[in-house]
């Protein structure tokens, strides 16, 4: 084995310890608490990487960007550059110039046409009693809101989709033939990205649109502007984390409430308890279950010594279910409060999508559950986990239910 292959791949090798099997993929959490319990800061020599599993460890790496820096060695393709691979000073710039063409405002001003978009894709269920959740909804919302938000044409949507589920993808397994696959796949996909955001971007020079591109084209902070490539780089960084984050935070909410049929008619009758239950669902099933970091100088974390360039994945997903930050870890709490969840990062690196992620999810969950009553998995179903370490969720989830109308 060449480890060198392998230190590329940025520390996301399928398999992890504790993530082999299918079965372990799709329930992590019971891995998680043992590695809270025995080995809360680990190296993992075969992954070359630190693993950190408690939530305080977590929470203090995400806060100290000085010490634990995003911007990765350059070893092999990096697909999410932009934002999540800066420090400050230059970090806190090209927030500032994003943030004028993504604000509260201009997220909120979506309301309506994500409502309308939800509507269509229901629409489309008519007379049916059962859906993949994901091919009839949660895929398409954030994939054609994403669209229209960048300004891509309707025929592209879904290359969008295919160019997002093969960032999130981590190595089938840890053979040199499967990371050399992994490798080659990431650069290819990087060429298709690049050219495709060049072009568009050099389109809006020419002649701008009302679009998010556009903004981004026209931006400028203290007399500064977006380089095309930066320009590029936060598109393809909208891309992967805007839908796989949303399709994620959206089709883990319906399997949790599958899971407990209950929360179904609590949430239709209590709905001011929708905002906190998407937050819980965050908690629970973290849409995001791993952060890299790369040490800037020799640390201590839990007793350990980190040296200065060491890899250093944050748990998310474990930090979520930790006993010590959240009483009874494991139970999901429609009302949890607080709920101090690491879902969307911590500091200066905060999602910075994650009022869009919610307002999808607050405007697509009603609608679900006022449409799909009795909602339940055919019996026989075997969930399977997407093929990744760093996000959460299903290959595909099998919904029968009641139609409204019937019900």
């Amino acid at each position: 084995m060449d480890l060198s292959s392998q230190s590329k791949v940025s520390g996301f090798v399928i398999p992890v310890e504790g993530l082999k099997s299918p079965e372990e993929r799709l329930q992590p959490f019971a891995w998680f608490q043992k590695m809270r319990k025995e080995f809360p800061v680990s190296f993992d020599a075969k992954r070359n990487s630190w693993d950190l599993f408690r939530y305080d460890d977590i929470l203090a790496v995400l806060k100290d960007p000085a010490a634990f820096s995003s911007v990765r060695p350059q070893q092999g393709p990096v697909l999410l550059g932009s934002i999540l691979g800066m420090d400050p000073p230059k970090h806190h710039q090209m927030r500032n110039i994003v943030s004028k063409a993504f604000t509260p405002r201009s997220i909120a001003e979506l309301e309506p046409r994500i409502t309308e978009i939800m509507g269509e894709l229901i629409a489309q269920t008519e007379g049916k009693t059962e859906i993949d959740l994901l091919q009839s909804i949660s895929i398409p919302l954030p994939v054609i809101v994403i669209a229209e938000l960048l300004g891509v044409p309707a025929a592209d949507r879904q290359l969008f989709k295919d160019w997002s589920d093969r960032i999130a993808e981590s190595v089938e397994d840890d053979s040199e033939a499967a990371i050399q696959k992994f490798l080659a796949d990431k650069e290819k996909v990087r060429r298709e990205l690049d050219d495709y955001f060049m072009k568009v971007t050099l389109e809006r020079r020419k002649q701008p649109e009302d679009d998010l591109i556009t903004k981004l084209v026209q931006a400028e902070v203290d007399g500064e502007k977006l380089t095309d490539e930066e320009i590029m780089e936060f598109c393809i960084l909208l891309l992967g984390a805007g839908n796989e984050t949303t399709t994620n935070l959206i089709t883990n909410a319906v399997r949790i409430f599958m899971e407990e049929p209950s929360l179904q008619e609590k949430l239709r009758q209590q709905p001011e308890l929708m905002k906190g239950a998407i937050e819980e669902v965050l908690r629970y099933y973290s849409p995001i279950l791993a952060m890299n970091r790369y040490a800037t100088k020799d640390v201590e974390i839990g007793g350990k010594q980190v040296k200065k360039g060491d890899l250093v994945v944050t748990w998310i997903g474990s930090a979520n279910r930790d006993e010590e930050k959240f009483p009874d870890a494991d139970r999901f709490i429609v009302d949890r409060t607080p709920n101090a969840h690491l879902a969307f990062g911590q500091g200066i690196h905060f999602c910075l999508g994650a009022p869009l992620a919610r307002l999808e999810a607050l405007i697509a969950l009603p609608l679900i559950l006022a449409h799909f009553h009795d909602m339940r998995l055919p019996e026989g179903t075997k969930l399977e986990a997407i093929p990744s370490t760093f996000v959460y969720g299903v290959k595909e989830l099998p919904v029968q239910f009641t139609p409204a109308a019937y019900h």
